[in-house]
């Protein structure tokens, strides 16, 4: 498991309690009480670790490579899947993947950001970073599901829109802002869960939605703390206090009503648990779909419009 500075210390004891376990399998000696011992006390430095993360630490758990990604939630949620490939213009991007499946038995429209889990996987999506077309068939996508009324589920996980210079010479963002604007007339359920990093309007352009989650230890904002502090501080060394600064927990923007609800992790995070978390994503969407239906169209763009407009009012 990759290292998180904070989580050393759990990561040793784990270390130490599996060469434990190896040593006994081939041993007469009775070491299942040590374990034991060391399995509390490795519980205990988990909980101390998760129960204090500070908002820098937060973004290092949204950041860890082994959460599950967008292709994981598909494989545990979605029976049926079939990707749609291409905006219809120029290209297919891989860091944005949709398409149509399942979802318990409904028809439905699924999307998101995959960063892949391996260096090629990595290269192949651009690191869940999406070009135009990326967001161009995303509008496609809802397109579809408003002709065959189908609803939406989207998962975000990008630390932004593909900044580079073909991308920018081809609309990215006006391929964003038009994106946005198809989440607000869209005539069915939208749902977004952020699964990692929500980054700027990579995030939100499949985001604008009827019910908005983030996994407990997942992150949200305008700019990464890193670009802040770049702008802010002209050192990147201060990314720590721009975290702080930039109220990008789940918990600091619940309690800004910019998102309706926090989906808890296992302790110690998804990227311990990937199959629980996984799970607990699909109950949440479950509700929030059962919630919406049965549904009109006219009634979801106005209330979708009004929410958003309300955002930064002063009470």
């Amino acid at each position: 498991m990759s290292q998180l500075e904070f989580e050393k210390p759990i990561l040793e004891m784990e270390s130490k309690i599996a060469e434990l376990r190896h040593v006994s399998n081939g041993s007469t000696i009775n070491i299942a009480d040590e374990i034991g011992r060391m399995q509390s006390k490795a519980q205990k430095l988990l909980q101390t670790a998760y129960s204090k993360l500070t908002a820098a630490q937060k973004v290092q758990v949204a950041r860890h490579p082994e959460r599950p990604h967008f292709l994981d939630y598909v494989a545990g949620l979605i029976t049926d899947f079939t990707p749609l490939s291409g905006d219809r213009n120029f290209a297919d991007d891989q860091a944005l993947i949709g398409g149509i499946g399942r979802f318990e038995g409904r028809s439905c429209v699924i999307m998101g950001q995959e960063k892949g889990h391996d260096t090629d996987s990595r290269i192949h999506h651009n690191f869940g970073m999406a070009r135009p077309e990326g967001y161009r068939k995303a509008q496609r996508l809802m397109a579809m599901a408003s002709q065959f009324q189908m609803p939406i589920i989207t998962l975000v996980d990008t630390a932004g829109a593909y900044p580079g210079k073909g991308a920018e010479e081809r609309g990215q963002s006006e391929a964003i802002a038009k994106s946005i604007e198809k989440c607000l007339r869209t005539d069915v359920p939208i749902i977004t869960v952020v699964i990692g990093e929500g980054g700027s309007g990579g995030a939100i352009a499949i985001a604008v939605a009827d019910r908005v989650y983030m996994l407990e230890h997942s992150i949200y904002s305008v700019i990464s703390p890193e670009g802040c502090a770049s702008i802010l501080w002209r050192d990147g060394a201060f990314a720590g206090e721009a975290a702080e600064a930039l109220r990008l927990t789940a918990q600091d923007l619940h309690g800004l009503n910019l998102i309706d609800g926090i989906i808890a992790e296992p302790l110690g995070g998804a990227h311990r648990h990937k199959e629980e978390t996984i799970r607990d994503v699909g109950v949440q969407i479950a509700k929030a779909l059962k919630d919406l239906t049965p549904w009109s169209g006219q009634d979801l763009i106005k209330k979708r419009r009004e929410k958003f407009l309300s955002y930064g009012r002063a009470l």
